[in-house]
């Protein structure tokens, strides 16, 4: 290669390192002028330290699924450590309520004998964390939706595990609620 030609590439090659030398620059600059990405800080006001939860209200006929799904979002919360969570209402900075408006398990995959052994699970619920300090609506959502699929072992139907399903379910859910209102992704 020519020394004039090998001067031109290495001038071609430098532009886009300068190029994002400078966009790394602006990102860097402007971390810290108060932006940051969505989910990367807290999404709850730093006043927030207490959040009761009551249990949240079944609108549904699965039996205990209104327990489960309350317990596992409130062990989601504790296991996070970002606040304290109470039964107190009075103690709270914020109050998470729920309805659970349906839980629905259907049938997506059968085995040799004609029975189901993968079904698409679907719980809906009602949910709003409310500021009590500022009385203000922090985080809502009236269909939040979480899908999962659940399999049946080999031998079993689904009401016989349908316990164990539904507490699978419940920890899984409360994690997506939890990192929703939490990151807010």
């Amino acid at each position: 290669m020519h020394p004039r030609q090998a001067g031109q590439h290495r001038r071609r090659l430098r532009a886009p390192l300068s190029l994002a030398a400078a966009c790394l620059a602006v990102l860097l600059l402007a971390g810290g002028c108060g932006y940051r990405l969505r989910g990367t800080g807290g999404f709850l006001p730093p006043h927030v330290k207490v959040i009761s939860v009551p249990m949240f209200k079944n609108l549904t006929t699965r039996f205990e699924v209104d327990v489960k799904l309350t317990q596992s979002v409130i062990n989601e919360l504790v296991n996070r450590g970002r606040v304290e969570v109470t039964s107190d209402e009075s103690r709270a900075q914020a109050v998470l309520t729920g309805e659970i408006l349906s839980f629905v398990a259907l049938p997506m995959a059968f085995s040799g004998q004609a029975t189901a052994d993968r079904y698409n699970i679907v719980v809906t619920a009602s949910v709003a964390l409310r500021d009590t300090v500022q009385n203000r609506v922090i985080f809502s959502n009236p269909a939040y939706q979480y899908v999962e699929e659940y399999e049946v072992p080999q031998g079993s139907d689904f009401e016989a595990m349908e316990t164990e399903a539904v507490g699978k379910v419940a920890e899984k859910f409360a994690r997506s609620l939890v990192i929703a209102i939490l990151e807010g992704f």
